[in-house]
This record gives C-alpha cells, structure tokens and sequence, in this order.
C-alpha cells in the first residue's frame, strides 16, 4: 500500500506494547483507527489519548479467542469508518517451561489466543480485503516461531503456526491474484508487558515447572528489548513495501539459516 492517508486499520491487541505503538504510528500517517483489547481500562486510556492527539479512532474491548466477538469488531468498524484496510492480528500472550510440563489448560489459553485469535482475525476480515480489492495483514509471530529455543514452550508452537498460516495466506491470496498484502512479524525482545501476560489469563494457574518467573523476563525485556516504537516503524514501513517477513532481532538470523541447512540436508543431530 503506497498511501495511508484516510484508510483504516483494525488492530488487535491495542491497549500495550507492540499495539499500542502501531496506534501512534499508523494515526500519525493520518489512518483511521478501530482498537481492540481484552483490558478495557487501558483500552479506554488509549482510545482517549488518540483521540486527544486528532485521531480518527473507535475502541472495541474484544477478546480474539471468540469468533462472535471479533465478528462484532469488524461490524463495529465497519459501522463507523464504512471499510477495513489495514488488519493487525496482534493480540498474543505468553508462558515458558519445558513442553511436557505443560498442562492441558495452558495449551488451550495459548493456542487459543495466539493460533485462533488470528485465524478469526483472517477468517472475519480477509474476505472483505478480497472483495474491494485492496488491503494488508499484518500478523505477529516471534522469533520463537522461525529458530525456537529451550523453554519456548506453547508459544513457540502457538508461533510457528502463525507464520505458517502467514505463508498460507499470501500464497492463497498470489494464487487467486489478488491485490492484498501480507507481513509476518516475527519481533525478537521488545520492552512490552508480555511478561505479564498471566494477568488476562480467565483460569489462573501456577506457573509449570522450569518456567522462568516474570521478574526474570522483565529484567531480561527491559534491558535488552527494542522499544515498542521501533518495531512499530518497522511494520510500517512493511505495508508500505509489501515486504512479507519482518525481523526485529537481526542476532538470531543465523539461527533461522541454521534450522533451514539442518531441514534441508535432514541433518540428524538437530
């Protein structure tokens, strides 16, 4: 997309961190703007300082594990601005800990908001992208989900589904020729809330065996994350060129092309 003047963007995962950011980035661009989160009160926060600052924007507390309720997010944009561009699958938590002391409730809350938050985000907007035309989506991944590492857990899972349905997507949309956009982002340590993300959790549960304690993510996020804006200008800079992956932490590169050579020659040590 060359010019985002006037468009519109729905972004989920809007109150915090990485979504948050691309709020002030995109409205900057003059984008009209259709938030979402599962935390109204921050949700409120944000909608009101954009809105202060001379944003077009609407604010939808959404939670993207409910079809129903990210159906009524597109309605609700839909209703105000009368079109959707931009869709910034966003939303995401995360936990840590060896696979196997994971249990069945946290594979359901991780995959649920991280795997089918997005699939309802492609399901429910996708189709009108196709049908005007015109478009982009944005989906977020990690590094987890491209050269994951010990502890990654359900979210590296959860991740490289992401990327995969990313590269689904694209193709499919290729195959039909069709003019929508497709970025992938796969952040590395952004100074965001993620470690915190237990908080939004509906079923509480005691962190599994071999997990790292939030403290220990923060201080780790804090002192070598990006900040949120960064990876914002980023992405933005990815809708306007169309680029497809996005990679935040250019140190784990060399891991991505290591996994590629072991798959490629089926190299049995990895």
């Amino acid at each position: 997309m060359r010019d985002l003047a006037g468009k519109v963007a729905v972004i989920t995962g809007a109150a915090s961190g990485i979504g948050r950011a691309l709020t002030d980035r995109l409205a900057a661009e003059g984008v009209r703007l259709a938030i979402a989160d599962i935390e109204a009160a921050p949700l409120e926060t944000a909608r009101a300082e954009l809105e202060a600052a001379g944003a077009a924007v609407i604010a939808v507390v959404t939670d993207v594990t409910e079809a129903a309720q990210v159906e009524a997010l597109r309605d609700a944009t839909l209703a105000a601005f009368g079109a959707t561009h931009i869709v910034i699958n966003n939303a995401g938590v995360s936990t840590s800990g060896p696979v196997w002391n994971l249990d069945e409730r946290t594979w359901a809350w991780v995959l649920n908001v991280n795997l089918w938050g997005v699939i309802h985000g492609v399901r429910t907007f996708v189709p009108g992208l196709v049908a005007q035309g015109e478009g982009h989506v944005v989906n977020t991944s990690s590094m987890q989900g491209l050269a994951p590492t010990p502890g990654g857990g359900a979210y590296a899972v959860s991740k490289h589904a992401v990327v995969a349905l990313s590269e689904v997507l694209q193709a499919d949309l290729r195959a039909a020729g069709v003019d929508v956009g497709v970025s992938v982002l796969c952040p590395g340590p952004v100074q965001t809330r993620i470690y915190d993300s237990e908080r939004n959790r509906p079923d509480r549960a005691t962190k599994p065996a071999g997990a790292r304690s939030s403290d220990q993510v923060k201080a780790f996020l804090d002192a070598k994350g990006m900040a949120p804006s960064a990876v914002a200008d980023l992405v933005l800079d990815a809708i306007y060129t169309e680029r497809f992956y996005v990679l935040t932490d250019r140190s784990r590169v060399d891991a991505v092309v290591e996994r590629a050579r072991a798959i490629a020659e089926g190299d049995p040590t990895r």
